[in-house]
């Protein structure tokens, strides 16, 4: 599962593709050490952070949480982020799943 709970919130990982043609979650995948993570595209240009803040803007419309509550702790340059959603964890876990199966 790409998320983990932790102090104040929980954690994911994503892969994201810049440039994709639409802003849109497509489902869960794994990379070659077999780690998970949330699979991603967002329309904006990987360019001063364009495609990043386009992330955190999605996520906070798809799964209904201010867009104050997410940051991102690594993967700035890369395609492989993680992000931070703060809040009740066990909370998050639930209403986040829920989402992702829901079509």
């Amino acid at each position: 599962m790409p998320f983990r709970s932790g102090p104040g919130g929980i954690t994911v990982r994503l892969r994201v593709t810049p440039r994709g043609g639409a802003d849109r979650i497509e489902g869960r995948g794994e990379d070659a050490d077999g780690k998970p993570y949330l699979k991603l595209r967002v329309s904006a240009v990987a360019e001063k952070g364009k495609a990043n803040d386009a992330v955190l803007k999605l996520l906070a419309k798809a799964w209904r949480v201010p867009r104050s509550s997410l940051s991102l702790l690594s993967g700035e340059t890369g395609r492989i982020k993680v992000v931070k959603i703060e809040g009740d964890a066990e909370k998050l876990m639930a209403h986040i799943g829920a989402s992702l199966e829901s079509p």
